[in-house]
């Protein structure tokens, strides 16, 4: 037992970090009413938590370095454990924002890239493959049990008390964090600001700019700038467009940065020299894409359950139990089948099952719900991320040297965090814009009076809300429309809900198939840290 005592400790830590984003997701109608706020708004919160993470993950690992990263898990873990309990009673979304967004992200930079370090630090051969495969099935059991979580506490207490039992957790591994090894010594190095600023710079504009395009529009506006809230649109071009091109300008700038630091011999935020390495490059890659599919995917379902269907969180949480449960069997799983069975064949039998699992959801996506597929669609998504991230862990960590390691803990970390932001953003916005759309086209072909389309225009003038469906009728009737009327206007926005739902799973589709390509560079078997680090394209 104690020889897995270390594992435990930061498989604490781990479920923790992951958790709190499938348990916001699942709550989402009952924070909207409590915080008296937005269904966008709840996107922007989920979406800036991971931002925050992928934005100053480098730096959080570059910190573990300097500091030691024992003491760099113990304070980021002290930071996690304050916004928590600030979220707990935050009173609006705004101390929320801060809370959650803001202040557990950056306790997160710190203790992810630390989980991953130690876990290389403290364990050799066959114990680190378990190590790390431990730390992959407690991530999916996170993502698993959150929505039940949850659902439970939400729907019987309050999703507060979540907050707070991360409070206690969070203390109890500082507690004990004393039985960790950190072999590794301390270096003296001067961190690179303007690196720091680039990097973070880069990735918030991009994401922010995606995250905005529900309103602003991709390249051309959907409305004048005034009406969508967007300050310009220089030149006629959508300010989500140049908001994304600024943000991949700054990332390039940030490249040059790190290259020019090594050849003036100083340290880099990060080597990018790394990424010529065809595993990590894979590895990474599929991470990421895994991470943005499981985030659209824990943003779309609750708000279809929640939103179109009218489920409480409970009902919620207990619709998504199929992934739950078949998520933490195939991590279990993956890891036995990495005894016969090579990364690349496991990694590539997942992201076929997510393929298939994401056109049964598609096809599930009625009023009444086809529940058969629907449960299906969710055990077969929970089967392939299961097998995914019983792998990619030890795939991006076997890529380099045992003093790197914290290094690529941060990478992963950057794009787990950059996955899910992007994933949120992207289908949180083709949702939302998807439903502007559909419902505005529903509105201008139906049979309603000039007087009550007039009134409808003016209403969603900014935009459709995501609201309740079931609340359509009486709004519109609180409005000044007829009961007729306030019926197929009811009717139409349930009707464009559950199209801006398909497009959204298309999108996931879309994102399943892509990573396909990503999986090139995954070893057929992994032979050792020394070789695989040389394995050059």
């Amino acid at each position: 037992m104690k020889k897995w005592s270390v594992v435990i400790i930061l498989a604490c830590a781990q479920f923790v970090m992951v958790l709190d984003g499938t348990v916001m997701n699942v709550s989402i109608s009952t924070v909207v009413a409590d915080l008296d706020t937005t269904v966008a708004a709840m996107q922007a919160a989920i979406t800036f938590y991971t931002l925050t993470m992928a934005s100053m993950m480098l730096l959080g690992a570059k910190l573990g370095d300097v500091w030691g990263r024992r003491r760099a898990f113990v304070i980021g873990s002290c930071i996690y454990a304050l916004g928590s309990l600030i979220t707990a009673f935050s009173p609006n979304v705004q101390l929320l924002f801060l809370g959650w967004s803001i202040i557990e992200g950056l306790g997160a930079v710190l203790v992810i890239p630390a989980i991953a370090a130690l876990v290389a630090d403290n364990y050799q051969g066959r114990a680190r493959i378990t190590a790390f495969a431990t730390i992959g099935a407690v991530s999916g059991a996170a993502v698993a049990a959150g929505p039940l979580i949850g659902g439970f506490v939400t729907t019987y207490f309050s999703w507060r008390y979540v907050f707070v039992a991360e409070v206690v957790i969070m203390a109890v591994v500082v507690l004990f964090a004393r039985v960790i090894n950190d072999p590794t010594p301390r270096q003296s190095v001067r961190i690179d600001v303007l690196s720091v600023l680039l990097s973070a710079a880069g990735l918030v504009l991009i994401v922010f700019g995606m995250l905005q395009s529900k309103t602003w529009g991709w390249v051309i506006p959907l409305q004048s700038p005034e009406v969508a809230g967007a300050p310009i649109a220089p030149l006629g071009i959508s300010l989500t467009a140049w908001l994304m091109v600024l943000g991949a300008v700054l990332l390039y700038l940030f490249v040059r940065r790190q290259q020019h630091l090594v050849a003036i011999g100083r340290p880099p935020l990060l080597r990018v020299e790394k990424f010529s390495i065809r595993q990590l490059r894979s590895g990474l890659s599929v991470l990421g894409a895994q991470y943005a599919v499981t985030a659209g995917l824990f943003f779309m379902v609750p708000v279809y359950l929640q939103m179109t269907l009218g489920l409480d969180a409970l009902q919620t949480g207990i619709k998504i139990f199929p992934l739950s449960i078949s998520l933490i069997l195939f991590s279990i799983v993956g890891t036995g089948l990495s005894r016969v069975w090579g990364p690349r064949r496991i990694v590539r039998t997942g992201q076929l099952i997510l393929v298939g699992s994401a056109f049964l959801l598609l096809w599930s996506v009625t009023p009444d719900l086809r529940s058969g597929l629907f449960a299906t669609g969710m055990f077969l998504a929970g089967t392939a991320l299961g097998l995914l991230a019983s792998q990619l862990g030890n795939v991006n960590m076997s890529s380099v040297s045992e003093k790197e390691s914290s290094e690529v803990g941060g990478l992963q970390g950057v794009f787990q965090n950059l996955g899910s932001s992007l994933g949120t953003a992207l289908i949180g916005s083709i949702l939302i814009g998807a439903l502007s759309t559909s419902f505005a086209t529903g509105v201008a072909d139906s049979d309603v009076s000039p007087e009550a389309r007039s009134i409808v225009n003016e209403a969603t003038v900014g935009g459709v809300e995501i609201v309740p469906a079931a609340t359509v009728d009486e709004l519109a009737r609180e409005a000044g429309l007829s009961a007729e009327e306030s019926a197929t206007l009811a009717d139409i926005y349930q009707e464009s809900q559950l199209g801006s739902l398909r497009v959204g799973f298309f999108g996931l589709i879309v994102i399943a198939v892509g990573s396909l390509v990503f999986s090139r560079g995954i070893p057929i078997e992994i032979a050792g840290k020394k070789q695989n680090a040389d394995a050059k394209k």
